[in-house]
């Protein structure tokens, strides 16, 4: 075995030598006089790539290793300086350390656009003078900064939020901003783009390597929520990937300023109304939910307890499978472990259109009874809307239910309806609720109200959502909530609302207490049931988050 280890590093390491030559730790001495090449003649493009370069400079980040960038940074000058990344892989982590002046001949070239100095020779460490002062940013203010910063030692003395954690698995980064988090009410923001890109920085992890293991930057229960945030980040400012970041040279200091929340107290005098997005629960293996049977037991895992949690007596469901086996499945998952007083049951109704996925409706016997069940066939409906009419237990005031999930922001026309400010298929959301608002009409019981409830796919502050106001509907979680907590979904790093309760005065009147319950839009992707590392419990049980009201009745 012993034999085995010892060829298999032999062969590690013939490979670093065919990509750079192998250079060993060499002892602090004096640097020879030599015609240096000056950084910044590097990087305006004077040199031209290919040529061989004299260089010396103060070692600021070493980043040497296979799964890291495979190199060091050097810096020059003070004000202002001028930094590039020097490419050596196959340099031993003890030949430099942070803090040394080294001088070293090599080959200049750009990678991927970025200046840099590779197949080195002749590293020699002159002295040990200690690191430059990092240069001090805040953003937004010196945004328009950073591109004459890349490579140069950086901090930013203010705090920093965890706005986006979506390639934290898969890349090791962080999206991070000033000011607190992004947020958006509308599909693009228009004149407030730029500001929004001004408030951003991305917090790398000193590799560009995918899936890396451990993944890093997490706390002690294994996530690391939107919302956290980073004191003074100090670290070497690249640009790479379309983005700004760091690579951080100090061990990132963060604050869990947004801890996963317990479930919403629920009080039997009231009735509870929630709505989910199940991110597609198929049985159907390989299309859009589970891959594998593996997959689709933690989704059902996942479900029963964000469903066991929100404690509700109706409950809308969108992204079910349109198969009635589905439905079925995961009630009697839901069912499995609940006492017969709180079982569910479901609204059943022939149509369900043909899109791939349905809206569906789930309620308790025990708490309220259902009197009938109705579907909008109108063919400008992608899922026609499920509406379910019921009765609190002893009760004789009706009131309805309906489930719906408007056209996503995807699969973008190239004409026609495209993205005006407010997603692709704005124009025909917006006629998907001027139609469900005709019909809720129409198929009115007398003066009693009807909920919508379930994704519109539209912003606070987007067209749908107004013709849902101008009817009278009200937003009843963000009447109770501070408007930093009105998202159910994270996109780009940019929190948002896509899930409602929309209620008219009569019953918003009656609400007692509503919220989103943030599960699943703050933590990482990787541990929802087909993730790398996939959480147990109601975390990234989906990547919508959960609406619900409590009504008196």
């Amino acid at each position: 075995m012993r034999r085995h280890t010892g060829m298999f590093r032999l062969i590690t390491v013939l490979l670093w030598v065919a990509t750079a030559q192998l250079v060993t730790a060499p002892a602090i001495a004096d640097c020879p006089r030599a015609r240096l090449t000056p950084v910044t003649e590097l990087r305006s493009g004077l040199v031209a790539e290919g040529r061989t370069v004299t260089v010396e400079g103060i070692v600021t980040g070493v980043f040497i290793g296979p799964e890291r960038l495979g190199g060091f940074f050097l810096q020059q000058g003070v004000r202002p300086p001028a930094a590039l990344f020097v490419y050596a892989p196959a340099l031993s982590p003890e030949g430099i350390r942070p803090g040394d002046r080294v001088q070293f001949e090599g080959r200049f070239n750009r990678f991927h656009g970025r200046p840099q100095v590779h197949r080195i020779d002749n590293l020699r460490v002159c002295a040990h003078p200690g690191l430059p002062d990092p240069v001090a940013l805040r953003l937004p203010e010196d945004a328009s900064r950073l591109s004459d910063l890349q490579d140069v030692k950086v901090r930013f003395d203010q705090s920093l939020t965890v706005t986006g954690n979506y390639e934290l698995g898969r890349y090791g980064s962080l999206r991070l901003s000033a000011d607190g988090r992004l947020y958006r009410r509308t599909g693009t923001a228009g004149a407030n783009r730029e500001l929004l890109q001004a408030r951003q920085i991305v917090l790398d992890d000193g590799s560009y390597r995918a899936n890396p293991h451990p993944i890093p930057y997490l706390d002690a229960s294994g996530t690391r929520r939107a919302g956290d945030r980073v004191e003074g980040l100090t670290g070497i400012l690249t640009h790479a990937f379309n983005a700004h970041r760091v690579h951080p040279t100090r061990k990132p200091e963060f604050v869990e300023a947004n801890p996963r929340p317990a479930p919403p107290a629920s009080s039997h005098r009231s009735l509870r109304v929630a709505t989910l997005n199940v991110e597609n629960y198929f049985l159907t293996l390989g299309q859009r939910g589970a891959a594998t049977a593996a997959q689709l037991d933690r989704q059902r895992q996942k479900l029963t307890a964000t469903v066991h949690g929100l404690d509700a007596d109706v409950l809308s469901l969108v992204e079910v499978e349109n198969r009635a086996t589905a439905v079925a499945d995961l009630l009697e998952t839901l069912n499995q472990d609940l006492p017969a007083v709180l079982q569910y049951r479901a609204v059943t109704h022939r149509q369900t259109g043909t899109d791939a996925i349905r809206n569906a409706l789930l309620y308790r016997p025990a708490r309220v009874s259902l009197l009938g069940a109705a579907a909008d066939l109108d063919p400008v409906h992608n899922r026609p809307p499920l509406l379910g009419w019921f009765t609190a237990a002893d009760k004789d005031k009706p009131f309805g239910v309906v489930s719906v999930h408007f056209k996503a922001k995807v699969g973008c026309p190239d004409t026609g309806d495209i993205d005006l400010g407010q997603g692709c298929w704005n124009q025909l959301r917006t006629r998907q609720a001027r139609r469900l608002l005709d019909w809720l009409a129409e198929t009115r019981r007398g003066n009693a109200p009807i909920l919508v409830s379930g994704d519109v796919n539209a912003y606070a502050g987007e067209d749908p959502l107004l013709e849902f106001l101008a009817a009278g509907k009200r937003d009843l979680a963000s009447r109770h909530l501070p408007p930093e907590r009105h998202y159910t979904y994270v996109f780009h790093g940019e929190a948002g609302q896509l899930d409602y309760l929309l209620a008219p005065q009569l019953l918003a009147d009656r609400v007692k207490m509503a919220g989103i319950w943030h599960i699943n839009a703050d933590e990482p992707r990787f541990l929802g049931f087909a993730g790398r590392e996939p959480a147990s419990g109601p975390w990234r049980s989906s990547d919508h988050d959960p609406v619900w009201a409590d009504l008196r009745w």
